[in-house]
């Protein structure tokens, strides 16, 4: 009760009425700050009373205000999420308080009609929930920036999630423009989950000083780490959905959990996932809904109504489901493999309970060694409170561009130093130079979006500014969405991301939306469209595709590393599997069956252990493996990083597979696990960024993101021209290399992709003696244990043979280039069903002739040039590996060739394979093919 002995007379009258005794604990601890105008965050597991512990005290001295001072035209407070849906919730929970104190509070995001805000305008509520986005907008109408120059509170719920986001970064400069209006105004923040809340406390203020009050959500959790045993009813269950028997456990044991609890939410990390899991569902004719963020708006609040309606048992979900939208009771909550993130697991099982005093149940279906051993390490570090730092942008450059645009708007014109002040007052803008930000401005002045005024060093509007502000109100990436069109019935299945259609839609390929299968057969660029027809048959080919994973933390890798190592180290000293499994279940949230059968793979490995201080590398063949316990951005860089630099020793290409535990290098013939030893030992630390930088220029992952910069500065339409949105990348990235366009391209992939700085402390770490390195000459089971990409889920793991039917279809029926490097006078593009099975040139009688992609004009133009350059060389070269294949091996190597990037080194290799099946050669070449998809972004 002393924490309510803060508020006035009003509001605990009202408490009283709505039955608040006592208050929560982050109530109990946090409203005496707030009471007093201090600024404050406040961190609580969900249920215990956030919204509540920031509105009150706000609801009070609006109340105490208005009692002294009238009432104000304007807008007291603002209430900050950042999804519309919680808008709708916030809105509702906050209507009671409002009516019962007499106050008004109203909602405004993009959909509220015209006739609302104007509304709103005139007439002011005394809070209003909206977004980050229409802040902005908010912030340049005339009416409203005199109601917003009344604002004396600001509370950002979900701030984590703000503050990791360029989203985040637009609303603290967003924040600095209303002080502009409002002078300084009381900040709160809420969230569940904050790693480094210091860190977030300055990103809300401003670094003006922020209080902080952490409720501990790791004593409310009931969490179990479950691989499911293998019964009788899952081989039968096998056979029904088209999957191996422990695939068809983890579906049923879901299926058991969700029978069991009245609503449950799972949980998954991929859309591909949720599709693929969710045909499975279907299949059973299990009563659970699909909710995921490429569904329409429609189709999300009819599962999200039904499922609070009680009309559907559960919704599988992914991170649309993270941010507390309301869906009534939840009873359980289900993590289908790994949840990668402590911060992730406690958002998700903190929405089971979601009531005060009730604790969260949780289970994670394990589905491999490496899931298990790190959904068991995550568990513990949840249950420590041990939570990831949020991941601000700092400095990024095209917000910076937007918000001077909206600085602009503010104020007609603006002085550039007094609009740097405002920028930089930002935390996350702090350290921005002045250089900088005048690079910035002169390009949006030669965009047209603005106008410099030389001599008085002003910022004014120009005819572009108004339209850029307004088609730029988002820092959400302006990414196109196709619409995937059903041929046979017209109608509209769902939406496809351009990166997936720009990488991988081609006719032929196969996908999966809403719990059913598609096969592409027409992609349409005007209209933004893909066309489809239904597959019948289940056991089709999964997606060639993964959706962007959610990378490891470096610690959770580290943990995992030494949870492996010390179990090993008991298999050392004679232990058996039980009494390892009983060690871990004392240890960990889990049963006896799962640790042991994630234990079979460490009790095989008799070889040097990787852990979190020990580098194994091992190599076999062609493949270099390291086992690094370094998490997904680490690898990444260092396999960026010798894959690089092996590629520029040897002249050729090495392939490269990361996860958070092993970097997988092919690498060409010659090439020892001595020189990758050499390359950790030997590379200057200091020198990664630059050769990171180098590695990158030509990347696909950059070329696309530089078109998303460029559209944040107004650029990309001086460059797009009329045509195919896949217009010229390449010819962008060289125009603006020496950009800041160029500049915050880089700098956002080394922020949300690599770790720069990780993989320059690992290389000190080696060199310094820290980490120590180990060599073995064979593959090991846990070298050879990562990640399937969930792939298992629709196939088993030779895929179907009406799968490998498809791809020899598909492969016979596509085009091959031939072209004589004896004679250099004979080509022909031919279908490769009817290359003969030892083609031959007609002119000279020559066998050696490549096979090439239709398209390689170019490569027969290197071999015809005389004087060659670096570039017709290596062409060159590639020529005359195609032909020596195709000399050895004849149509076979043709078949191989064809396929999708899988090249004469790949083919070499798939077809020196011994093998009794013909059909297993296009699971290998199938398999390639997966393999290319999955890593072509990044490389040429």
């Amino acid at each position: 009760m002393d924490a309510f002995a803060h508020l006035g007379e009003r509001v605990r009258s009202a408490l009283s009425t709505r039955g608040f005794e006592t208050p929560t604990e982050p109530q109990r601890r946090a409203i005496p700050t707030l009471a007093s105008g201090d600024h404050g965050l406040v961190i609580a597991p969900t249920g215990t009373g956030k919204t509540e512990t920031a509105m009150l005290p706000v609801f009070d001295a609006i109340a105490s205000k208005r009692d002294s001072e009238g009432t104000p035209f304007g807008i007291s407070a603002l209430y900050v999420t950042p999804l519309r849906a919680l808008n709708r919730d916030m809105r509702e929970r906050l209507d009671w308080w409002a009516e019962e104190l007499q106050l008004d509070v109203d909602v405004r995001h993009g959909d509220t009609t015209q006739y609302q805000r104007g509304k709103q305008a005139d007439d002011p509520p005394d809070v209003l929930v909206t977004t980050p986005e229409t802040l902005q907008a908010m912030l340049t109408g005339k009416k409203l920036r005199r109601a917003l120059s009344d604002v004396d509170h600001v509370v950002v719920d979900e701030v984590h999630e703000l503050a990791a986001s360029k989203r985040g970064a637009q609303m603290a400069i967003g924040l600095e423009r209303l002080r502009e209006l409002a002078d300084e105004f009381q900040c709160i923040g809420l969230s569940a989950t904050v790693g480094d809340p210091e860190e977030v406390g300055k990103f809300l203020t401003g670094d003006r000083g922020c209080s902080i009050v952490e409720v501990e959500a790791g004593s409310k959790l009931d969490l179990r780490v479950l691989t499911p045993e293998v019964t009788e009813e899952d081989e039968r269950l096998g056979g029904t959905l088209m999957t191996k028997p422990d695939v068809a456990s983890h579906v049923r044991a879901i299926r058991d959990i969700v029978e069991a609890n009245d609503s449950t939410l799972v949980f998954v990390n991929t859309r591909q996932t949720a599709e693929a899991l969710g045909s499975r569902f279907k299949k059973l004719e299990t009563n659970i809904g699909i909710h995921h963020g490429s569904l329409s708006k429609e189709a999300r609040i009819d599962v999200e109504d039904r499922f609070k309606a009680g009309s559907l048992d559960a919704l599988l979900c992914t991170s649309s489901m993270e941010l507390g939208i309301d869906v009534g009771r939840i009873d359980h909550v289900v993590q289908y493999q790994s949840p990668r993130e402590v911060s992730r697991l406690l958002q998700r099982v903190g929405r089971a309970g979601h009531r005060r005093d009730v604790v969260s149940r949780g289970t994670v279906v394990a589905t491999m060694p490496d899931d298990t051993f790190e959904s068991l390490a995550i568990c513990r570090r949840a249950e420590r409170g041990q939570v990831e730092p949020a991941n601000i942008h700092h400095g990024s450059l095209d917000t910076v561009a937007n918000q001077i645009v909206g600085l602009v708007m503010d104020f007609g014109d603006i002085g550039a130093m007094r609009a740097y002040d405002i920028v930089t007052r930002a935390y996350p803008f702090r350290e921005v130079t002045r250089e900088q930000f005048r690079e910035v401005c002169r390009e949006l002045s030669s965009n047209r979006i603005l106008w410099i005024a030389e001599e008085e060093d002003r910022l004014e509007k120009s005819g572009g500014t108004w339209q850029y502000f307004y088609a730029n109100l988002s820092m959400i990436p302006d990414e196109a969405t196709y619409a995937v069109e059903d041929m046979a019935s017209g109608r509209q299945v769902g939406t496809l991301d351009e990166r997936f259609v720009v990488n991988f839609a081609q006719p032929g390929e196969v996908f999966i939306q809403r719990g059913e299968m598609w096969r592409i057969t027409e992609v349409d660029d005007e209209e933004e469209a893909v066309k489809v027809t239904p597959v019948e048959d289940p056991g089709g080919e999964v997606p060639s595709w993964v959706g962007q994973e959610i990378p490891v933390p470096y610690d959770v890798a580290q943990d995992v590393g030494d949870l492996r190592y010390d179990a090993r180290q008991r298999f050392e000293v004679g232990e058996d599997r039980p009494t390892v499994a009983r060690w871990v279940v004392e240890g960990y949230p889990t049963d006896d069956h799962t640790a042991s059968e994630a234990l079979e793979q460490l009790e095989r490995h008799t070889q040097a252990m990787p852990a979190s201080d020990r580098l194994v590398v091992e190599s076999y063949g062609r493949e270099i493996v390291l086992n690094a316990c370094f998490g997904h951005k680490v690898n990444e860089t260092l396999g960026r990083l010798l894959s690089a630099l092996l590629g520029q020793q040897t002249g050729s290409s090495v392939g490269m597979e990361i996860d958070p535990y092993r970097i997988e290098l092919e690498v060409p013939g010659g090439t020892s696990a001595t020189d990758v030893l050499t390359l950790l030992r030997e590379t200057d630390p200091d020198h990664v960024a630059s050769l990171i930088e180098l590695s990158l220029k030509n990347a696909d992952a950059l070329k696309f993101k530089l078109a998303q910069v460029a559209a944040k500065f107004g650029s990309l339409k001086r460059w797009q021209g009329s045509g195919s949105r896949q217009f010229g990348r390449s010819r962008l990235l060289e125009a603006l290399r020496d950009t800041p366009m160029y500049d915050e391209a880089v700098r956002e992939i080394l922020h949300e992709d690599l770790d720069v700085d990780g993989a320059a402390d690992v290389l000190r770490r080696v060199q310094s003696g820290a980490l120590s390195v180990e060599t073995v000459t064979e593959r090991t089971p846990v070298g050879m244990g990562g990640r399937s990409s969930g792939q298992e889920l629709l196939s088993p793991e030779n895929a179907d043979a009406s799968v490998i039917e498809t791809v020899r279809e598909r492969i016979q029926e596509d085009r091959v280039l031939l072209f004589c490097l004896h004679c250099q006078d004979w080509e022909r593009r031919q279908q490769v069903g009817r290359v003969p099975d030892q083609p031959e040139c007609p002119l000279c009688g020559s066998t050696r002739v490549a096979a090439l992609n239709p398209w390689a004009d170019e490569v027969i133009d290197a071999v015809r040039s005389g004087d060659k350059d670096d570039e017709q060389r290596k062409r060159t070269e590639r020529a005359y590996r195609s032909a020596n294949l195709v000399q050895s091996h004849g149509k076979q190597a043709v078949v191989a060739l064809a396929a999708r990037g899988v090249g004469a080194h790949n083919a070499a290799r798939i077809i020196a394979k011994l093998r009794e099946d013909e059909d297993d050669f296009y699971r290998d070449i199938l398999q390639q093919e997966r393999r290319y998809a999955r890593t072509k972004s990044f490389w040429d």
